[in-house]
């Protein structure tokens, strides 16, 4: 180890002879530390993470069956059927569908929701939001707590044609179109009542996410804004936005995951795709494919292809958020 010689400085100002500092020494607290606080991690990020995508991707080369240890390198090919294969280029329609219109609708409510909750109330005096909050929230949040194949069943009752409760409310109140009709069973209506449940069941917890953030926020900052005239709607946009972008951000991104994925809920929901594969999205092409045809290594390529597109809309979200004035920084 090298050494350094400061000047030792005594009270009255005169230095004296200087003082011999040693660099810190490694010693065997320090390296555990990072052998269990960075080693072990990275290690275990790369055995569990790194290593199966790296063998999906080896398996989408290959024409592995997945019952057999016999695999035939086929390079590409895989990734040349699957933009011939229609019934996978109508999943990736649907699920960019997911993509695009899932995370902005469920988060845009549930913004309204904490921003009325947390700044709603009087109009006057301190900011105290709505009365009853805490109920609200917990009525809310409720849904999350129910597993997502429970609510997906739950729905499929609901959109029954013939003995569903959506059809009956609607033909109490004078919708006798709504006889026998098939939510789930038309084409023009599947997917859309798909995305009205995932939001249903999501949107309480993001709101409870954006009511925690708002309330990180100064209320003197409101009440600013309070003073000078703005409204709740052009507070909500000039200064909560803003203030809470970086948790927008990560709400977007795992909501976005959530939009590419929807396995759960296309399960309980629609099994087999829906009308015209209306609501067939990767992830069931995917699981089809492997365990119901035995190809494996085309499935694996699919499953490389939906990582891919992951991966693609992360960058572009932290793109825009970095290029409007933000940061890179997933929220926790």
């Amino acid at each position: 180890m090298t050494s350094t010689d400061t000047p030792a400085t005594t009270r009255s100002g005169v230095s004296g002879p200087p003082v011999r500092r040693r660099r810190k020494k490694f010693s065997f607290d320090r390296v555990s530390f990072f052998v269990v606080f960075l080693g072990i991690p990275v290690v275990g990020y790369l055995i569990f993470v790194i290593w199966p995508f790296l063998q999906a991707f080896y398996y989408s080369l290959t024409d592995w069956s997945g019952f057999s240890p016999d695999m035939n390198f086929i390079g590409l090919k895989n990734y040349v059927n699957l933009f011939q294969d229609s019934i996978f280029l109508k999943a990736v329609g649907n699920s960019v569908t997911l993509l695009i219109v899932l995370p902005f609708v469920t988060l845009v409510i549930a913004m309204a929701f904490a921003s009325i909750i947390v700044l709603g109330g009087p109009s006057n005096g301190p900011i105290r939001g709505l009365k009853a909050s805490s109920l609200y929230r917990v009525v809310s949040f409720f849904p999350y707590v129910i597993p997502a194949i429970v609510i997906a069943i739950i729905w499929s009752f609901v959109y029954d044609p013939s003995a569903g409760l959506l059809n009956g409310i609607l033909q109490s109140l004078g919708g006798n179109w709504a006889n026998s009709f098939a939510w789930l069973g038309n084409p023009r209506t599947a997917l859309v009542s798909v995305i009205f449940v995932i939001v249903w069941g999501l949107v309480g917890f993001y709101m409870v996410l954006f009511i925690a953030s708002i309330k990180g926020v100064p209320a003197e900052i409101y009440e600013a804004a309070r003073i000078d005239g703005a409204g709740r709607f052009r507070t909500a946009i000039s200064i909560t936005v803003p203030l809470i972008r970086d948790n927008i951000q990560t709400a977007y991104i795992y909501m976005g995951i959530l939009a590419l994925d929807a396995f759960v809920y296309m399960a309980g929901l629609e099994a087999g795709g829906g009308p015209g594969n209306s609501t067939l999205v990767i992830s069931q092409r995917l699981f089809t494919t492997a365990f119901t045809k035995g190809q494996f290594g085309y499935a694996s390529a699919m499953g490389v292809t939906l990582a891919l597109i992951t991966l693609l809309f992360a960058a572009v979200v932290f793109a825009v958020n970095r290029l409007t004035g933000g940061t890179n920084e997933v929220s926790e």
